[in-house]
């Protein structure tokens, strides 16, 4: 049995999403969560400065002796992933990989839409890694950015976010997409909105959901579960206060937890 607490880092709160899926697969899992709220959005940022602030979101969890880190920024994962597999030893999970494998699974005709950061767009991952696996695939993407700034604000359903997702979907539903990945943490929040504008016809993958079920195969593989019955304990810590950590822990965790404020730039 291993106690010790599986790291998530994000570019903000939108991460929490990811953390509700890790609670959902993983209950008695330790979990320690970091959001760079300091620093956010990590979407707009050059790949150099998004891969310093990965790497030092790293360092601070690995203080914590967490056994394996999850990559919850899209933008991060995209970007960064590769130069932080080589500077770490412990386990690190992105987002992307992921979701590539529940879009490739959801769709039926070979048209998926892909939605996140303009860092996350602009790197190609998720088209790349998609036509990798299968080269009869058709991705098509489209930056989102004021998705971001909305969900933080708690903005998520209302008629400036219809307005917004009716912008920014009309061009992938025009080329007949039947899934569309939510290609950043902070997008599921938004779902309900998003879902509204694209109808039943399309899928929507959330790819946190099959990181938890990936991240879960791998500590039972490496027999490394924490096989407590008790439900894990979740410490929160944010490189800046924002009022919205409050209310994303309510919608997205149903309950609220108190974060610690760090200086994120000691790491």
């Amino acid at each position: 049995m291993d106690k010790r607490p599986i790291g998530i880092f994000d570019s903000g709160v939108g991460g929490l999403t990811v953390v509700k899926q890790v609670m959902k697969v993983m209950p008695h899992e330790n979990i320690v969560y970091f959001g760079d709220t300091a620093r956010l959005p990590y979407g707009s940022k050059s790949k150099e400065a998004v891969t310093k602030f990965s790497k030092q979101n790293v360092r601070f969890l690995l203080t914590k002796e967490v056994k394996a880190i999850i990559v919850a920024c899209n933008t991060a994962s995209s970007n960064s992933l590769e130069e932080l597999h080589s500077a770490f030893d412990v386990p690190i999970f992105g987002v992307v990989d992921a979701g590539v494998g529940e879009a490739l699974r959801s769709t039926h005709n070979k048209k998926i839409g892909v939605i996140g950061t303009a860092a996350t767009v602009r790197s190609g991952a998720y088209e790349k890694m998609i036509c990798k696996k299968d080269g009869e695939m058709q991705v098509f993407s489209r930056a989102c950015p004021l998705f971001v700034p909305l969900a933080e604000e708690g903005w998520t359903d209302n008629q400036v976010a219809r307005l917004a997702a009716e912008k920014y979907l009309e061009d992938l539903l025009a080329k007949g997409i039947d899934s569309l990945v939510l290609g950043c943490t902070h997008y599921p929040l938004l779902k309900k909105c998003i879902g509204g504008i694209v109808g039943d016809e399309v899928k929507l993958v959330d790819p946190a959901k099959a990181t938890a079920k990936q991240v879960k195969l791998f500590l039972q593989e490496k027999g490394i579960v924490n096989l407590e019955e008790k439900a894990g304990e979740r410490t929160f810590y944010l490189s800046d206060y924002t009022d919205m950590f409050y209310s994303i822990c309510q919608k997205a965790l149903k309950q609220g937890y108190d974060p610690e404020i760090i200086d994120i730039e000691q790491f």
